[in-house]
């Protein structure tokens, strides 16, 4: 919408207060206001989202892999033969064979339910997910026969304990005595204590050497599962796919989808959901345009009659009042942009502040599943909230812009 001088010079006019003209303008800022209001919020909420998604995703994948080869009664015998052809699979990055089996962990009488995993060292030290996760003590204390292991730091603080600690696991795979099977208890010391940032792993999770888990629970040289990382996420299924008859009568392979579909289905639905919610509040603001450029066309119905006598054009009338419409909205837009970008920068900051002035825990760790919130600003995402936030602040122009050009300078300038 290209507009030649004199217009642009009475769009900038209008966009401005005139004399007795103050409600109309603060009409018109109120506007403005809500767009910015409505594209930050929307921003916000779709970054938050999206960082919640993504922040779960690396770290549930980086735990437990786009896919695990699942051992029958939670045994897989043979499987160094499973791990060689699962590597050796195109699109395959790595497969780790690994143990993990629900106890119950105590220390100084305080008893919790764990869940105890056994790797080997080297994908212990290699884990991104762990790696550079340790708040004290170290990893590589966890050597095969040395009964260290390293706990989440929720269950540090639910046990009390401290690294130089020592923890029993509990087992009920025990022996058997005349009086039923007594259960396992072995005594390990708290060697490193890590927080992943995802609660609850934090609050249950025991890493130890595989060989110390084949024999705390009397495997022997079984493990339960082997867990598979891919080069794409969303194509495992049919990466892993040739490796069905490998595995065939021994093991079943479950993705990250399955393992995990209840939590980022509800994920999904609750991120079209806060769209579809917030996208309303930008169509109530653009509606506060509406009604802000209504009254204007109403105050300027006198200058309009007044410039078509001197030659002025319905259609340049138009554009002069879509142009005020549009630049409100693109005004706001710009302003939402900018308070999106500082609330998402300082986003911790705001839940610690309001925290500590409503004294609400408002990111319970235990319910948010995260430590902290997360976010993850998608280009395309708002490159499409600033399309929709500018057709609607067009669409709202209509209706004044039309009714400007439709005057009739005649009528006007007789009974005026």
């Amino acid at each position: 919408m290209i507009l030649n001088r004199y217009e642009r010079m009475i769009a900038r006019r209008y966009l401005l207060p005139g004399k007795g003209e103050g409600f109309i303008f603060l009409v018109a800022a109120i506007s403005l206001v809500a767009v910015m209001l409505g594209v930050a919020a929307l921003i916000i909420v779709m970054s938050v989202m999206n960082g919640f998604r993504a922040e779960l995703f690396d770290k549930i994948v980086g735990l437990n892999g786009h896919a695990v080869i699942q051992g029958y009664g939670g045994r897989l015998d043979n499987w160094q033969d499973i791990v060689r052809q699962t590597r050796a699979a195109q699109g395959v990055t790595s497969a780790v064979p690994l143990i993990e089996q629900p106890l119950m962990a105590s220390y100084s009488g305080r008893v919790e339910g764990v869940l105890v995993r056994g790797m080997q060292r080297r994908d212990i030290l290699a884990n991104p997910t762990l790696k550079g996760k340790v708040l004290a003590g170290s990893l590589e204390t966890l050597q095969p026969g040395s009964n260290n292991v390293a706990i989440g730091a929720r269950l540090a603080e639910a046990l009390g304990a401290t690294v130089g600690g020592q923890i029993s696991l509990i087992s009920p795979e025990g022996r058997s005595t005349p009086f039923g099977t007594v259960p396992r208890i072995v005594s390990y010391n708290v060697s490193s204590i890590f927080e992943v940032g995802i609660y609850d792993y934090d609050k249950a999770f025991v890493v130890m050497p595989i060989q110390d888990a084949q024999a705390l629970l009397m495997l022997g040289d079984s493990v339960g599962m082997v867990e598979v990382q891919t080069v794409d996420a969303d194509r495992v299924g049919e990466i892993l796919a040739p490796l069905q008859p490998v595995i065939s009568g021994r093991a079943v392979v479950a993705d990250w989808r399955s393992l995990n579909s209840s939590l980022f289905e509800a994920l999904q639905v609750e991120r079209v959901a806060m769209f579809v919610v917030l996208s309303i509040i930008i169509l109530v603001a653009v509606f506060n345009i509406l009604s802000s450029l209504i009254m204007l066309v109403r105050a300027k119905t006198r200058d309009i009659a007044i410039l078509r006598t001197m030659g002025a054009s319905r259609r340049a009338m138009m554009k002069v009042f879509m142009t005020v419409g549009v630049s409100i909205g693109a005004l706001g837009i710009l302003a939402g942009l900018v308070l999106g970008a500082i609330f998402l920068f300082f986003r911790q900051s705001v839940v610690n502040f309001i925290q500590l002035v409503t004294g609400q825990n408002l990111w319970d760790p235990s319910i948010r599943f995260l430590t902290e919130l997360p976010s993850k600003t998608d280009p395309f995402e708002v490159t499409a909230i600033v399309l929709m936030a500018l057709l609607f602040s067009f669409l709202a122009t209509l209706y004044p812009a039309w009714k400007a050009a439709s005057t009739d300078p005649v009528q006007v300038l007789r009974y005026e």
